[in-house]
């Protein structure tokens, strides 16, 4: 794990390694903004979304079971409540996410909901062009999800920061790879 400050927000990064069922993303690392906006708001995330180029916004929970897209990049923005999140597969990291943070999660990496306040409200996101699928790490979708992922394009912006923001510096070095 790795921390910085990017205009007074703290972001985390993680990166996960293929844990034979969930196959994580090898080149680019989750992002965890906190207190992106104080206190959270579901209006504020789809502004901010919306406004840097991700769309397909969804306002619901996660789900409580391991899952990954291996067809898109997804942002997470709670907006109200809080939750245990573990992101990676079963062996990977649980953190909880609270009102007003948010989560860049690369295409392939697991995520699961392990116990959320009754309020919880997150505010989902893609980047524009990229429509998700649904996989849980069964066998059959290994050959198929692993090219998936090589292919998902990189962002043209961080859904929260634009053109300069933590998402384009921490994952631009890869453009190309």
């Amino acid at each position: 794990m790795a921390s910085r400050a990017f205009g007074g927000i703290e972001v985390l990064s993680y990166r996960f390694r293929d844990d034979g069922r969930i196959p994580n993303n090898p080149r680019l690392p989750l992002l965890v903004y906190r207190r992106v906006l104080s206190g959270g708001s579901a209006e504020g995330f789809e502004k901010l979304f919306r406004g840097n180029g991700w769309g397909g916004i969804w306002r619901d929970g996660i789900f409580g079971y391991h899952h990954y897209h291996s067809t898109a990049h997804e942002v997470l923005g709670v907006a109200q409540g809080a939750a245990r999140v573990t992101f990676g597969g079963e062996r990977g990291v649980t953190m909880e996410v609270r009102a007003g943070d948010a989560v860049v999660i690369p295409a392939g990496v697991g995520h699961c909901n392990g116990g959320a306040s009754r309020d919880l409200l997150v505010v989902g996101a893609y980047p524009v062009g990229q429509l998700w699928d649904l996989c849980t790490g069964e066998p059959g979708e290994r050959p198929r999800v692993l090219e998936n992922i090589r292919r998902v394009p990189l962002p043209e912006r961080d859904p929260l920061f634009g053109e300069d923001g933590p998402l384009v510096e921490l994952w631009g070095g890869v453009r190309g790879g």
